[in-house]
């Protein structure tokens, strides 16, 4: 896939760190209580999508893998409403705001693909390693966890791009996914993003729907 010029601007550093934030709320989860406090992942929403994805993966006898155990959310602060209002105009805002990388995961996980999102991040992070040998390691585990046809989060990558992720893997080096982090985004770009602006996820959020910390549990 060919990636424009907004897909190619977003093959720049993330920045910031990850948390988790997971609780079990009420039996009847509203998607819109986002938490904010140390990350903004909606506690309830995490719960029943994570219920749903183990009874899809126990159905279709699909083991867990290394990526299991990937933070739920990179920290972040609160939004403003000005902020998840700018998330529309374009994907590339949406993508280099931590809290919108957030919530967009969110809606993947409910799509099953929350993979495309953790491959781009797994890709950034090993943007930034610098030690010969971790980046080795983390190429493999990458590899490994989203690459190889043997694994249940493969993403979906076109031949020739595989080839060169092949050739890269002989000596790998921080820029080795480079082109398959390109076609993934503009996958999510393209087919997950329109998606996104029109869920209730979205919809609740731009209507000033997300909560602070303690009504999320209330």
């Amino acid at each position: 896939m060919g990636g424009g010029r907004s897909e190619t601007s977003a093959l720049t550093g993330t920045g910031g760190g990850r948390g988790t934030a997971t609780t079990q709320n009420s039996q009847r989860p509203n998607t819109c209580c986002f938490c904010w406090c140390c990350c903004c992942s909606c506690s309830c929403l995490t719960v029943r999508n994570e219920e749903e994805r183990q009874r899809w993966r126990r159905r279709k006898k699909i083991p867990d893998t290394k990526m299991e155990t990937i933070p739920n959310c990179e920290a972040c602060t609160k939004p403003s409403l000005e902020e998840i209002r700018l998330w529309s105009q374009s994907f590339d805002k949406l993508m280099r705001n931590p809290a919108g990388r957030n919530v967009f995961r969110e809606f993947l996980r409910t799509e099953y693909s929350e993979e495309n999102m953790l491959f781009w991040l797994a890709c950034e992070d090993l943007k930034q390693e610098m030690n010969k040998s971790a980046i080795e390691e983390k190429a493999r585990s990458i590899y490994e966890d989203y690459i190889s046809i043997l694994s249940p989060k493969e993403v979906s990558l076109d031949a020739r791009v595989r080839e060169v992720i092949n050739r890269k893997m002989q000596d790998p080096t921080p820029h080795t996914f480079e082109d398959a982090q390109l076609q993934i985004y503009t996958l999510m770009h393209r087919d997950s993003y329109p998606r996104f602006l029109a869920s209730n996820i979205y919809k609740a959020l731009v209507h000033g729907g997300s909560r602070t910390p303690s009504e999320s549990y209330s």
